[in-house]
């Protein structure tokens, strides 16, 4: 089958297409010959030799992917060869950016009809991540002022609109203003260009836009120095949600920035809540239903081919991308 292959961990140069043995469907486990593959960050990581998960190279990346069903294995159900399907591993890293691949059958969703399996690769990272963080976590409402940090982002496009969706005033922050006004056409009541702003300037805007009350949820998608402004951000009894560190570096906080407001800083890793025992499955169906029933957008900026999986990552990289980006795989 066709791959792209990491034999040494480096840059997007080192993301080579080659042909490898088809892998089988070992007991519990689906064949999945897939169709579109999600590009993530957790797979510029698994490149860079920083996910440490991932193991030595040879190793083939992508955790996420859409498909349909070649072959089950022994002691699986309910799937049937030919089956649209949805698929997850950034446990055992089975391997997307090829034309197949063997998942464990607890992490393969069936799809609905009517959603596209380029939009259904999207899914699994960045759309989980956000519905998981926002419904599960902060338990958002619609009594909720929720602030998205990195916006524009596939992380960020999905929060906006499953806050929106929820009722909740939605307060988009994006690193322009191109990106924040197209931010703001998923369902922001507000926008914020964080690039005319100083960091300070930054947490006074989003308190000037709740009148000095802070917000009621902050998504920080970003880490580093922006969690300490998320924290200022918050309001009284806010929640911050933690789920990144993009940016790379220490996160410095300030305690009196979150206790004198009861403030709960809640962590997410997806991966690792996954190992803990979390099956993604009814959630992932939920999401694909709302998809197909054009309850949610998934903007899809870049579809690039197989090969072409160096380009995509050098987009991922660039951070000036907006929405999703997609390898397509197969037809």
């Amino acid at each position: 089958m066709r791959a792209v292959r990491i034999d040494e961990f480096g840059g997007p140069e080192v993301l080579v297409p080659v042909e490898v043995p088809d892998p089988v469907a070992g007991p519990g486990q689906v064949l999945v010959r897939v169709v579109a593959a999600g590009v993530n960050r957790a797979d510029a990581l698994v490149r860079a030799g920083s996910y440490h998960r991932a193991g030595r190279p040879p190793l083939i990346p992508g955790v996420e992917g859409a498909g349909t069903v070649a072959a089950v294995g022994e002691g699986v159900t309910g799937f049937a060869v030919g089956q649209r399907v949805l698929a997850l591993d950034g446990v055992n890293a089975p391997g997307f950016y090829a034309e197949l691949a063997a998942v464990p059958a607890t992490q393969v969703t069936a799809l609905p009809d009517g959603l596209d399996l380029t939009y259904a690769a999207a899914l699994p990272v960045a759309w989980l991540s956000a519905w998981y963080c926002l419904r599960r976590l902060a338990k958002v409402t619609k009594e909720d002022t929720v602030v998205v940090k990195a916006a524009a982002g596939g992380v960020g496009t999905a929060a906006v609109q499953i806050a929106a969706e929820a009722g909740a005033r939605v307060i988009a922050l994006a690193g322009s203003a191109e990106k924040a006004a197209w931010a703001g056409g998923f369902g922001a009541r507000d926008v914020v260009d964080t690039s005319r702003h100083a960091e300070d300037a930054e947490v006074e805007e989003v308190l000037r836009l709740t009148g000095g009350r802070g917000a009621d949820i902050v998504l920080d998608t970003v880490g580093g120095r922006a969690l300490g402004r998320s924290l200022r951000e918050a309001g009284h009894g806010g929640r911050v949600v933690a789920l990144a560190n993009v940016a790379l570096e220490p996160s410095t906080i300030d305690t009196r920035d979150f206790y004198p407001k009861n403030i709960s800083i809640l962590g997410f890793q997806l991966t690792n809540l996954q190992i803990h025992g979390y099956d993604p499955r009814a959630d992932l169906r939920e999401l694909a239903d709302r998809v197909a029933t054009g309850a949610y957008r998934v903007p899809i900026e870049t579809l690039l081919p197989l090969q072409e999986a160096r380009a995509a990552h050098e987009r991922l990289e660039s951070r000036d991308n907006r929405g999703k980006i997609v390898l397509a795989v197969g037809g």
